[in-house]
C-alpha cells in the first residue's frame, strides 16, 4: 500500500534539492534516514523531516511496518519564484530569482502484506427482529402496522391542511390590511414624500 507525504514551497532551488533526492531514491527507509542524517547538504535536513513524516503516516494510518518500507518515488517540482531586484551600474537593475521547491515522497512495501479486515457481526439489529411462534401472530402484526400507517396518514394530512389554511388566511388578512392602508391617501404621500439622504 502506498503512503505519501508532501512538502510545499521549500525555499531552496529544485536543482540543489534534486542532488539529495537522487541519493536516497529507491533505498530502504532506514538506510535513507542514515544517509540523510550524515549528509552535509542544506536540503538534507528538511528531506529527513519529510521522510520521517511519511514513515509516521505509513505506521499510523495504514498500519505498515517501518522495516518493510522503501522509497518508491521521490519527485522535486519547481514552486513559485520570488522575484527580487539588485541595483547595477548606470541606473540599471537585474532580477534575482529566489526559487522554491515542492517535494513529494511515496513509500511502498517491499513484501506486500494483506490487510486483515475486522470481523463485524452481520446479524440483523435486535430491535427489528421479533420471534414469532405461529402464523396468526404474523397476521396480527401486519394488521397493526397497516392500522398505524392509516392513522398516521389521516392525522398528518388533516393537521397539515389546517396549518396551511391558517397561514393562508393570516397572510391574506395582512395583505388586505396593507392594501386598505395604501389606498387612504397613498397618492398624496407619494407626491410630498421627502427624499432620504
Amino acid at each position: 500500500m502506498k503512503t505519501r507525504a508532501k512538502l510545499s514551497s521549500l525555499r531552496m532551488a529544485p536543482r540543489k534539492v534534486r542532488l539529495v533526492a537522487d541519493v536516497i531514491r529507491g533505498l530502504d527507509v532506514k538506510i535513507a534516514q542514515d544517509q540523510l542524517s550524515v549528509m552535509s547538504r542544506r536540503a538534507a535536513k528538511p528531506m529527513l523531516k519529510l521522510l520521517n513524516s511519511a514513515i509516521a503516516n505509513a505506521e499510523n494510518n495504514s498500519k505498515l511496518k517501518k522495516d518493510n518500507l522503501f522509497i518508491e518515488e521521490i519527485r522535486i517540482d519547481e514552486g513559485s519564484i520570488l522575484k527580487r531586484w539588485m541595483p547595477r551600474a548606470q541606473g540599471r537593475a537585474t532580477r534575482i530569482n529566489k526559487r522554491t521547491s515542492h517535494i513529494n515522497i511515496v513509500l511502498e512495501e517491499r513484501i506486500k502484506t494483506e490487510i486483515k479486515e475486522d470481523k463485524k457481526d452481520k446479524k440483523a439489529d435486535k430491535k427489528d427482529v421479533k420471534i414469532v411462534k405461529s402464523l396468526d401472530e404474523v397476521k396480527e402484526m401486519e394488521k397493526e402496522e397497516k392500522l398505524k400507517i392509516e392513522d398516521g396518514k389521516k392525522s398528518g394530512t388533516e393537521d397539515n391542511l389546517a396549518d396551511v389554511r391558517r397561514e393562508g388566511s393570516d397572510h391574506n388578512q395582512q395583505h388586505l390590511d396593507t392594501a386598505s392602508k395604501s389606498e387612504k391617501g397613498g397618492g398624496i404621500k407619494k407626491m410630498f414624500r421627502r427624499k432620504s439622504i
